[in-house]
């Protein structure tokens, strides 16, 4: 940052109040003063758990993708493994949890890409990435009462081609952003079965 420009300066909480709560999120309505004098209220802000999301790499090489419906934006969407961090819980134990109920698969070797925040604005978590490379078929998947999963098994390569080429796509961005994760962890490695998962 050049020196001659002062830090931005964060808004001032007013007051919050917290018009909606359940086991999935919390709403906070806050009301804050901005650096210039303005005052915005209310400003919503969302307040949810962390989640993880999952890039598994199984035994013979293929991308485990689960497909669903997504009712918010109405389609039915294709997805690697994910899910919210239960509290308390240790984000890695989270990230394994989700992958086996979602696709009965575990094991193997497991990398931590880092955190993002999906989207700043409005939600307070962030979202944590992992590789995991030879993991293998444990036990038969384990749906949640709102999932109706089906799971996928595509040759990385496939995949890979289809993402450069434009004819696959995963719609959710905090997805998206994983993978761009996972290429430039791939960028950095010396292990070659890393390597051949740069995009």
């Amino acid at each position: 940052m050049p020196k001659s420009q002062e830090p931005i300066e964060p808004w001032r909480l007013l007051e919050s109040t917290y018009p909606y709560r359940d086991r999935w999120l919390t709403l906070r309505s806050d009301s804050v003063r901005l650096p210039n004098g303005n005052i915005l209220s209310p400003y919503h802000v969302i307040e949810v758990a962390d989640w993880v999301n999952v890039v598994a790499i199984n035994d013979k090489g293929g991308l485990l993708l689960v497909e669903q419906y997504r009712h918010a934006v109405k389609r039915t969407m294709l997805e690697i493994p994910a899910g919210h961090v239960d509290p308390k819980e240790e984000l890695e134990a989270a990230a394994r949890r989700e992958l086996l109920e979602e696709t009965g698969y575990g094991g193997g070797t497991w990398h931590a890409l880092g955190a993002l925040h999906p989207a700043a604005s409005r939600f307070t978590n962030q979202v944590h990435g992992f590789l995991a490379v030879g993991v293998t078929r444990l036990a038969p998947p384990v749906e949640e009462e709102s999932e109706a999963l089906r799971l996928h098994e595509l040759p990385w390569d496939e995949f890979a081609a289809g993402l450069r080429s434009g004819a696959l796509r995963l719609h959710e961005a905090n997805q998206m952003s994983t993978l761009l994760l996972v290429h430039l962890f791939a960028s950095r490695s010396g292990d070659p079965a890393i390597r051949r998962l740069i995009l």
